[in-house]
């Protein structure tokens, strides 16, 4: 190792590019990009509102409503800050709980939303390099698995996976809607799960 005192360098901020680090892509892979994000931001919001619909409309056996109702509100209060992976794990078990529960493919759902939270995550946090000459871009993502995501993804799967996820976000209302309830947060047809008691 030598001692001369080493060279020290800094970035030279003024000289990135308008827009650094997003420069490379075009502006409607980013808006693509941007509105498949908000819908799984939405997707979480219908999956919380989906455990309050599921877990408040359930019947429970005994006296002890005092602690059920206690359990309840942990289980909302988880709903409301949980990330998308825990969030489907309390929907799939408060519609696995819920006697009443009248649809048919919940497996098949609760498989869908576990794909969709993977591809999300990707979408979310993945480091997006430089798009190749067809517009694809692979980006840097490894999961806890140490999984290497390596598809390279363009507008076509950006506008499909926010397509899907979208649809995803309809099959979980219907899980409430196809009981009778209304919708929490809708104005849609079903039986309001709670009235404003309030007067205006």
């Amino acid at each position: 190792m030598s001692d001369e005192e080493p060279r020290r360098f800094v970035v030279n901020k003024d000289l990135l590019p308008e827009h650094f680090p997003t420069h490379r892509h075009t502006p409607e892979f980013w808006e693509n990009l941007g509105r498949a994000v908000a819908t799984f931001g939405f997707l979480e919001d219908v999956l919380a509102r989906a455990i309050f619909a599921l877990t408040g409309t359930r019947r429970y056996e005994g006296n002890n409503y005092e602690a059920a109702f206690e359990q309840w509100i942990k289980t909302l209060e988880r709903a409301l800050y949980d990330p998308l992976g825990n969030l489907i794990s309390s929907y799939e078990k408060a519609l696995r709980d819920h006697p009443e529960a009248t649809i048919t493919n919940a497996e098949e759902l609760v498989s869908d939303l576990r794909a969709a939270s993977t591809v999300r995550n990707v979408l979310c946090h993945g480091s997006w390099g430089p798009p190749d000459s067809e517009g694809r871009s692979l980006p840097k993502f490894v999961d806890r698995k140490l999984m290497i995501f390596d598809t390279r993804v363009d507008l076509a799967f950006l506008q499909q996976t926010q397509k899907h996820t979208a649809e995803l976000v309809c099959e979980v209302m219907n899980t409430v809607s196809h009981m009778g309830w209304q919708f929490p947060g809708t104005t849609g047809p079903g039986t309001p799960i709670m009235t404003n008691s309030r007067k205006s």
